[in-house]
């Protein structure tokens, strides 16, 4: 789920004046572009004024888009996009939520999600009855080409560590020798089909030799150092088929996207004001 989609855009050359009327530099049907937007988004993307430039007019194209097709994201469609999720990782929304923020931000994280819901609803307005869906075929063709994607450990050696100080933990990622009173470590093993579903999505999510983030269970803070994960084994085609859908689909749509939007802009009304 990240930013805005950058499509694909000509090389534009630059001549801006410093006297340019109210700081407009560009307009992309009629959509003002102003010089600080500009220095803004070059600083932003760390790139060139035409890099910088080419992303304004692709964003611009893309805002013009939603609000042609009228596109709104509620609180309502996050919900289900949690709950979904959730169920996925066979946990329950307030399961989730709590995994969700101890791995991030959780206010940014729904705005990941809002920008990735407002992305979906426009590609369905845009692509209606013009994609091809995929088929059962697809996903096991997809499923065989990809199946390093689509395995489990079922047993996971680890070190946990638990405390009612949370810095303590924080400390720790940066000194793993450090010894507190205040510390207790276990090492333990965990069968994956066993363990609480946090547990379960913490250590699928978790590496082979770093640490986890830092999660509440039990009335204290925990983290784990993932030691070794072993009896490696293959996740069902019927279990994943449904997110190789999605996974294909999505593909699809963007290329599309991509292709309109490339059309789009060739019959855009873009002037570069001097």
């Amino acid at each position: 789920m990240k930013k805005i989609l950058v499509f694909m855009a000509f090389f534009i050359g630059l001549h801006l004046n410093a006297g340019l009327i109210n700081g407009i530099a560009i307009t992309v049907n009629d959509y003002p572009i102003t010089l600080e937007d500009i220095d803004n988004k070059m600083t932003e993307l760390k790139v060139t004024k035409n890099s910088a430039v080419t992303a304004l007019i692709d964003e611009a194209l893309y805002q013009q888009s939603i609000e042609k097709y009228s596109i709104n994201v509620d609180n309502f469609d996050v919900d289900n996009y949690i709950e979904k999720i959730a169920k996925n990782n066979k946990m329950s929304s307030y399961e989730f939520k709590n995994a969700v923020k101890q791995q991030e931000d959780y206010d940014a994280f729904i705005e990941k999600i809002k920008l990735q819901l407002r992305h979906q609803k426009l590609t369905s307005a845009i692509s209606t009855n013009n994609l091809i869906m995929a088929n059962e075929e697809d996903l096991k063709i997809y499923y065989n080409n990809n199946i390093s994607q689509f395995k489990i450990a079922k047993k996971i050696d680890a070190i946990q560590y638990s405390s009612k100080d949370k810095t303590i933990l924080d400390q720790l990622k940066l000194n793993p020798l450090l010894v507190n009173e205040n510390l207790t470590v276990k090492n333990d093993t965990f069968d994956i089909d066993t363990v609480s579903p946090q547990m379960k999505y913490i250590l699928s999510q978790t590496n082979a030799k770093t640490f986890s983030s830092i999660f509440p269970e039990n009335q204290t803070y925990n983290m784990v150092f993932v030691s070794k994960k072993s009896n490696i084994e293959d996740i069902p085609f019927e279990t994943v088929q449904d997110n190789i859908f999605n996974t294909i689909m999505t593909q699809r749509e963007n290329e599309y996207l991509k292709n309109y939007f490339e059309n789009l802009k060739v019959t855009a009304e873009i002037k570069f004001l001097k």
